[in-house]
């Protein structure tokens, strides 16, 4: 989302989570990729603008995705809704539609309900995306995997470790708040 809040994006973004049309070849302007939120779940509305991209579904295990969400963009994401700052509060309301209450049904804190949701969204890709057009992900694969699906030599540097809890709370601590628009 760093990148949605310097390029100023929430709003077309919002617009595209509200069904109403946008211009996806200006919102990808200068962009060959997009991960996570507020992307993932317009995957099938960007496979019909880009027919040609290809989608790397990143799978890891739904409980320690859960406990991660809820120990991160969650919390945060509340705390922006109730803060009096208005960037942060607009961040925090942009999250709760187009996240948290529209995918989750506000229901956060049920776990197994967020869980399901998590499976089913993933089985829907793996069920509906061309296989060739399809990479099945698992950070612990590193590069190999990755850079045959892309085509791309693989990097002599071993693969990333980051985003973690511990790294998204610095982050937050450290960055001043996101435009509003």
């Amino acid at each position: 989302m760093v990148e949605v809040n310097e390029h100023n994006h929430k709003h077309e973004w919002l617009k595209a989570h509200r069904g109403q049309p946008i211009n996806w070849d200006v919102l990808f302007n200068g962009f060959k990729a997009t991960v996570d939120w507020p992307s993932c779940n317009l995957w099938r509305e960007q496979l019909k603008h880009f027919p040609d991209a290809k989608i790397i579904l990143s799978l890891r295990d739904s409980a320690s995705w859960y406990e991660s969400i809820m120990n991160t963009i969650y919390p945060y994401s509340k705390q922006s809704l109730d803060s009096e700052d208005p960037q942060l509060h607009y961040s925090g309301k942009w999250a709760f539609e187009i996240i948290w209450d529209r995918i989750f049904d506000g229901r956060l804190n049920e776990r197994e309900f967020v869980i399901d949701k998590f499976n089913r969204h993933n089985q829907s890709v793996i069920e509906e995306t061309p296989s060739e057009k399809l990479l099945i992900f698992e950070a612990q694969n590193g590069w190999e995997p990755l850079c045959d699906f892309l085509g791309v030599p693989v990097p002599d540097t071993h693969y990333p470790h980051t985003n973690t809890t511990n790294q998204f709370k610095d982050a937050v601590t450290h960055h001043e708040p996101a435009s509003s628009d």
